[in-house]
């Protein structure tokens, strides 16, 4: 199932120059005399297997198996440009290094690996939309044997019936030329909306992306078709999120703390918050290893959207390849910006999810 808000489409009528930047900063950037650096492929060449996974976020192995799915892809054959096809492999570096670092400026990623700007804008344009579209085979709901392994973390930590954790995040975003207001947050940035749901490995089995960063968690839920599904997808098993949400028969989310909740109230609201930290902790692996999510500089939504999609979909490779990269600073992993400042726009909860929730309740704290 596509949880996608936009369509997986690589097809854009918008230049290269557009795709980043505008084309004037292009002009700027090509009249100026590049450095002459050294052939870094031939550094990373000699890269042992850690030295490659801190600089490109992924084990070699997986660099292989991307650049085996670009050469079969359209993409690939778009020769346009003057400076000769680059290398397959060498394009898939340049991505992942790009993705990988927020600091790096176009021109530095450029004159590492010795391309003009306009050659980068092709690279990125073409990985971002191939990448993407492997989401529908790399973001996926858990089958039956992945939804108990779930079950089975989360039961020891004193929840029964739990298959992930859902919230959402926000991608910066410099201010858009189009409805610029709908962009800007109540953290007082232009960003774009991220919904998703993950395992206990971290895994994202869901995303909902391209939502202004104005809207709330529980209208895009709303308009999500996770929220369609929810009942299919989930069957007698949960999800659960934070006060955000509506609490609904499958997504339990904690008690509203009036001032008044019970013991029980207040041990359950624990229990859920400790349990739900793996969505919080997914979304700081993810722009910890592919921090242009920081701040994404691509210019145009739609482009901002694949290039979301397709970082998560390397973020899934990464999991599945069961070897992380060393996180460089853990304080990063969960620095609260997805933190909702209040819940004045939060949805009611519906009496089945509140009914369900007290008999969880009842049975983890008799």
């Amino acid at each position: 199932m596509d949880l996608e808000f936009f369509n997986s489409s690589s097809s854009s009528s918008s230049s290269d120059s557009e795709f980043l930047f505008d084309s004037d900063d292009e002009a700027y950037f090509e009249d100026r005399t590049r450095p002459k650096n050294q052939n870094y492929f031939e550094t990373v060449a000699r890269y042992n297997d850690l030295e490659f996974l801190e600089h490109f976020r992924v084990r070699r192995h997986i660099a292989n198996n991307l650049t085996i799915h670009f050469e079969a892809s359209p993409e690939f054959n778009d020769t346009t440009g003057g400076h000769g096809k680059i290398p397959a492999y060498n394009q898939i570096l340049i991505f992942l290094w790009f993705a990988g670092y927020q600091t790096a400026s176009f021109r530095d990623v450029a004159d590492r690996f010795r391309i003009t700007i306009s050659s980068l804008f092709r690279v990125v344009r073409r990985l971002t939309h191939v990448i993407s579209r492997m989401a529908s085979t790399i973001i996926t709901w858990p089958n039956e044997e992945e939804k108990q392994e779930t079950r089975n973390f989360f039961q020891m930590k004193g929840f029964s019936n739990v298959i992930g954790a859902i919230d959402g995040s926000h991608i910066r975003i410099d201010k858009p030329s189009s409805d610029p207001d709908s962009y800007y947050n109540r953290k007082k940035y232009f960003s774009i909306h991220m919904q998703a749901v993950c395992d206990h490995r971290n895994k994202i089995r869901s995303i909902f992306i391209g939502f202004p960063g104005s809207v709330h968690d529980a209208r895009v839920f709303r308009r999500s078709p996770l929220a369609t599904n929810l009942g299919i997808l989930c069957q007698e098993n949960v999800i659960l999120g934070d006060s955000a949400y509506p609490c609904l028969r499958n997504l339990i989310t904690p008690f509203k703390d009036n001032g008044r909740l019970s013991r029980q109230q207040i041990n359950f609201n624990k229990t859920l918050s400790s349990c739900r930290y793996v969505i919080e902790h997914c979304f700081g692996l993810l722009k910890q290893k592919f921090r242009q999510l920081y701040h994404c500089k691509l210019r145009k939504i739609e482009h901002i959207v694949h290039f979301i999609r397709a970082c998560c979909v390397l973020h899934n490779l990464a999991i599945d390849d069961e070897f992380q990269i060393i996180i460089e600073n853990e304080d990063e992993i969960n620095n609260g910006d997805d933190i909702q400042l209040d819940d004045d726009n939060a949805e009611g909860d519906v009496p089945e999810g509140a009914t369900y929730r007290n008999y969880l309740m009842q049975t983890m704290f008799p």
